[in-house]
């Protein structure tokens, strides 16, 4: 197939500035493959991706020629399995070092969303997308190696690791979306878009005024546009400027030739478009993020591809949707949602929040989230798993939102599992939230016009906050102990690093119950100390 790509080069100084950065970035780290040979683009090249991802470790491919396109003018490569199961490529893309520790990724990730930076315009000189440039009847997508993921799917599909720009009619925000986009043409693709994405909105509205709406994809970019992208921001509140805070400086940006939405400037390869009034065309079936084909074939948004922009041999990056780990967007999706909904909770005033983690197995990312919390009062669990259900970072699709202690890992599902066994009594810890925001793509609900509504379980797997005083004490190493072992862990010959280890035994931990007020911990069983109430 290819041979893995060691590199020598430095990790890299800086922000990353594009997508050819980036895979410089991947290659010396070793988690690069290059395919010269040609390889289909129908099925071949998503089996790949398929397959690689569930290697460990599970590199990122380019596939240099596509079969039948060897002689192409435009010289289009494409990228698969672009950040896949791999926490090292997440980092990097989010401007952090390779070895960062999932947890820690998350809450730099968290805060770094807090800082906005505004996109910097550069003149189309300066913009290395507009290198090529194809408009009118020079535009021929069939010329591009769009392809196909699975083998039930209605079509092509191009730059599923995407951007799609809108403009929202009314306050001029630009909004960047990750949809996928059927070739439907020679100069036309469909838009796939869930109900109460921001471009559907922006859309409709436009709809409603009787305007056509200007619409944008990048179909070969820094893998950056992806994860933010991904992500619900406030509708006045452009992602551009959260991917600056996250690099910390400007996204280089450059006005459309035939529309005024401002493009990414380092992108691979652009599309320009226009949809019209109530323009629409038959679009699907296609391999979705739950590991099924999305809603039979209907009639999604159809654009006219009025400009095609691209570097010489542009990357085209192609996310594909399947079950984990081979669910391209499941681990970035993971730290980036974990980080939104972490800082929303931080956003509305919820204290004690010691991690969140949206769990990458669970459809994606979206299905289920963890968060690890100090209770500080009475009720505070179930606030907390209230708010992250229905706060913008985790309100779309989520179905299983569980609180666990401060002492349990939310990314480690063996504690995760054993304070649901250990301290959540189902009869009373489980609430169910009803019609809230789902999906066309969740195949539980059927017939499938119930499926943009959904439900959420709210599972309180913390110890139980009026009874902590008693609740049984959970047995724990005394970290003196700890620190003497891990002293001596490999002059004992122990294989590896010494595991790391979140809750230890305290000799006298204080406890706060609002009955009876602060007070020493106690075993089980032992009497009061004479004068406590």
């Amino acid at each position: 197939m290819g041979k893995k790509v060691t590199g020598t080069k430095a990790n890299g100084a800086g922000p990353i500035q594009d997508l050819r950065q980036w895979l410089d970035r991947v290659e010396a780290m070793g988690e690069l493959v290059r395919v010269d040979k040609p390889v289909d683009r129908d099925e071949e090249m998503s089996a790949i991706g398929y397959l690689m991802a569930k290697k460990s470790p599970s590199p990122a491919v380019l596939f240099e020629n596509a079969k039948g396109f060897e002689k192409s003018p435009i010289g289009a490569r494409l990228l698969w399995n672009i950040l896949g199961p791999s926490i090292k490529r997440i980092a990097v893309t989010l401007e952090e070092p390779a070895n960062t520790p999932t947890m820690e990724l998350i809450r730099r990730v968290k805060d770094k969303l807090r800082r906005r930076i505004p996109p910097r315009e550069v003149a189309a000189k300066d913009a290395p997308v507009f290198a090529n440039t194809l408009t009118g009847k020079a535009i021929d997508l069939d010329k591009l190696p769009i392809p196909r993921h699975w083998p039930l799917d209605g079509g092509r599909y191009a730059g599923t690791g995407d951007a799609v720009i809108t403009r929202d009619p009314d306050s001029g925000y630009l909004n960047i979306g990750t949809y996928r986009m059927m070739q439907q043409g020679k100069r036309e693709v469909g838009l796939y878009l869930s109900p109460g994405k921001d471009a559907r909105l922006h859309i409709t509205r436009a709809w409603q005024q009787g305007k056509p709406i200007q619409v944008a994809a990048a179909w070969g970019i820094d893998p950056l546009f992806m994860l933010v992208g991904s992500q619900t921001f406030p509708k006045n509140a452009s992602e551009y400027d959260f991917a600056g805070g996250i690099k910390n400086q400007p996204i280089p940006v450059v006005k459309g030739k035939t529309t005024d939405l401002l493009l990414p400037a380092n992108a691979e390869l652009v599309i320009e478009g226009v949809i019209r009034p109530n323009s629409v065309k038959m679009e699907g079936p296609f391999g979705e993020f739950p590991g099924y084909y999305g809603r039979p074939e209907a009639g999604c948004p159809l654009v006219e591809v009025t400009a095609v922009h691209y570097r010489n041999k542009p990357v085209l990056t192609n996310a594909l949707m399947a079950d984990y780990p081979s669910c391209e967007q499941s681990g970035f999706f993971s730290v980036i949602r974990s980080a939104k909904i972490w800082n929303d909770l931080d956003l509305l005033g919820i204290p004690g929040i010691a991690g969140v983690y949206a769990h990458p197995a669970a459809a994606g990312g979206f299905g289920m989230t963890v968060i690890s919390m100090e209770q500080r009062h009475a009720g505070h669990a179930a606030q907390a798993l209230a708010l992250a259900a229905q706060c913008p970072g985790g309100a779309y699709y989520t179905k299983w939102i569980i609180a666990v202690d401060e002492d349990i890992d939310p990314t480690d599902m063996d504690q995760v599992i054993w304070a649901m066994a250990s301290r959540c009594n189902p009869i009373e810890d489980i609430d169910i939230l009803r019609n809230t925001w789902s999906t066309w793509l969740d195949p539980t609900q059927n017939p499938p016009e119930k499926r943009p509504y959904g439900s959420k379980a709210l599972i309180n797997a913390c110890k139980e906050h009026r009874h902590l005083p008693v609740f049984s004490k959970r047995t724990a190493l005394r970290k003196p102990v700890y620190d003497r072992v891990a002293a001596r862990w490999r002059e004992l010959g122990l294989p590896g690093a010494i595991p790391s280890v979140r809750a230890f035994e305290s000799d006298a931990p204080i406890t706060y119950h609002e009955v009876g007020g602060f007070e020493p911990g106690r075993q089980p069983g032992e009497k009061k100390a004479k004068g406590r109430a």
